[in-house]
């Protein structure tokens, strides 16, 4: 029998704790040995709980216990996750976590930690909820150097672009829709404004790459400025509008990271994934593309990803899995002023003026005043230079997924 202990017992918790009792023989078989939840850390009593003696307000009932091999952080946030994990690994116990935001700002040195002590770090929920991405870049596509990673990493904001595409809705209707549906929290600004896409292709990038990517490294766009005229004119240039988190190794080592609304064309496998889904392609050397799709969040999605990192920790209680990358100091990121793409413009101007300024465009449409039309590939800096000389109304990058 393994003893764990899980810390948080919101949704994601309360799914792991079930699935640990509900599959309980499914598990055994796996293991070949039971998991036993022994302590479930939360603030709020669940006397309804089959377990509910087994819950503690205290963490120093956790840290001590010696019994207690393998440690869930399913609390989210910095404070006091970020602590306690650390004090786990130190202890010796292994931890699991679907917290994006401790493995986006501390991966490296909680890996440090735990390959020092013997332990294993693991946090497959942590980017794709339910869909399998970090053991699959780790293990299965380890032969392939991996020149990009690519994807729709966040649910609430492809459920926005999906309503506004398929049923023209406004920007803020799709939004008050999703919130009313449980896709958007009440503060929706980490995912409208792109900071949760960010923290997953940091993880990813850092895992793809051996360093740390920071968060405050990487360009960030949300899709709060997206219209319903962007949309149309992205339609008739045979594309969607989906927000893409993106990291790229050039030639010179260095990586060309951004999360920004991309124009995606039909014909790529990122532009059909729609609704609270999501996407992640990885482009390998040796595999090509290959693209891992499911439902980035949710209660028994995510909770299923702990539960299989949950099970990998008791495999491995003697012999550490080996997922590492090294501190990074963001040197190895290029500034996205010098990031490489065509460009979608709404403006303004005429064919003229547009011309004038950019030289060779594609025209897309030209109504009451308005071009839209794409340009050839320049220099994100030095696009913005001369788009000064226009009036431009939207700007947006055209991927090449």
């Amino acid at each position: 029998m393994v003893s764990v202990a899980i810390m948080g017992h919101g949704v994601v918790g309360s799914g792991v704790a079930e699935i640990l009792l509900t599959h309980k023989q499914k598990l055994f078989s796996s293991l070949g040995e039971e998991i036993y939840i022994k302590k479930i850390l939360d603030l709020r009593e669940f006397p309804d709980s089959p377990i509910a003696d087994r819950f503690t307000k205290d963490f120093e009932e956790i840290i001590s216990d010696l019994e207690i091999r393998v440690v869930v952080e399913v609390m989210g946030g910095l404070n006091p996750a970020y602590d306690f994990v650390k004090r786990c690994l130190t202890a010796g116990k292994s931890v699991v976590t679907s917290n994006k935001e401790l493995v986006a700002a501390h991966g490296a040195e909680l890996l440090a930690i735990a390959k020092e002590k013997n332990v294993n770090f693991l946090f497959e929920a942590s980017v794709g909820g339910g869909i399998p991405i970090i053991r699959p870049m780790s293990q299965c596509l380890v032969a392939n150097n991996v020149n990009e990673v690519a994807g729709i990493l966040n649910g609430t904001t492809n459920f926005i672009l999906t309503k506004m595409i398929e049923e023209g809705m406004q920007f803020e209707d799709a939004l008050k829709l999703a919130q009313e549906l449980g896709f958007a929290e009440r503060n929706p600004a980490a995912d409208i404004e792109g900071h949760d896409a960010c923290r997953k292709i940091c993880i990813l990038a850092s895992l793809a790459y051996g360093r740390h990517v920071y968060p405050e490294a990487v360009h960030t766009e949300g899709i709060t400025k997206i219209t319903l005229d962007d949309v149309k004119y992205a339609e008739a240039f045979g594309c969607v509008i989906k927000l893409i988190g993106r990291v790229k190794k050039l030639e010179n080592d260095m990586l060309d990271i951004i999360v920004a609304p991309m124009l995606v064309p039909n014909k790529s496998q990122l532009a059909n994934i729609d609704y609270e889904f999501n996407g992640i392609m990885v482009r390998g050397d040796c595999t090509g593309d290959v693209v891992f799709y499911g439902k980035g969040a949710g209660k028994l999605p995510t909770a299923s990803a702990v539960v299989a990192d949950v099970v990998d920790c008791c495999k491995h209680l003697k012999a550490r899995k080996y997922l590492y990358w090294a501190d990074g100091d963001g040197k190895n990121v290029i500034s996205y002023a010098d990031s490489v793409s065509k460009m979608f413009v709404r403006a303004a101007c005429t064919s003229e003026e547009a011309q004038g300024a950019f030289g060779k465009i594609t025209k897309i449409a030209e109504n009451d005043g308005v071009l839209v039309f794409a340009t050839e590939e320049l220099r994100f800096g030095e696009f913005e230079e001369k788009a000064k000389q226009l009036e431009v109304l939207s700007a947006i990058r055209i991927g090449d997924l």
